[in-house]
């Protein structure tokens, strides 16, 4: 008889094996570890082509030039004010003109090489806030 014995059930085991989940965890980790400095924002900057430069025609319009120079003075090759260093609502409000009348005038800024590259970020940034939608780089070949 089996009266006063009761065979005991066994419970499922609930646990849940986190290993592989850390395994995902750390490789999501370090895919996002690498791709967050490629999405960092910055200021939209199209380079010139080397070939393209040196073969552009002469009916090309001739560039808009914004200059920085050592001291960190901005400059725009624009009427008598070529010379003289520009604030920068000046340098806004000036290339905002030149926009209006031509919107496709091509914009390149010219640096000075030992110029602090702050400067140089500084003068795309204002150029972007006048309204330029791609900026160039001007350069010089190298001497062989």
């Amino acid at each position: 008889m089996h009266g006063g014995y009761q065979r005991k059930r066994r419970r499922p085991v609930a646990e849940i094996n986190v290993v592989p989940y850390i395994d995902v965890m750390l490789v999501l980790l370090i895919i996002f570890m690498a791709t967050v400095p490629i999405i960092t924002q910055g200021v939209k900057v199209d380079l010139p082509q080397t070939a393209e430069a040196e073969s552009m025609s002469q009916d090309a319009k001739p560039p808009l030039v914004a200059s920085v120079d050592i001291d960190g003075n901005y400059f725009l090759d624009v009427g008598d004010s070529s010379e003289e260093p520009l604030a920068d609502n000046e340098l806004i409000s000036l290339v905002q003109a030149h926009m209006q009348l031509d919107p496709t005038v091509p914009v390149v800024v010219k640096g000075d090489g030992a110029v602090a590259y702050e400067q140089v970020v500084r003068l795309m940034v204002l150029l972007q806030q006048a309204g330029v939608p791609s900026v160039g780089l001007m350069t010089q070949p190298q001497e062989q």
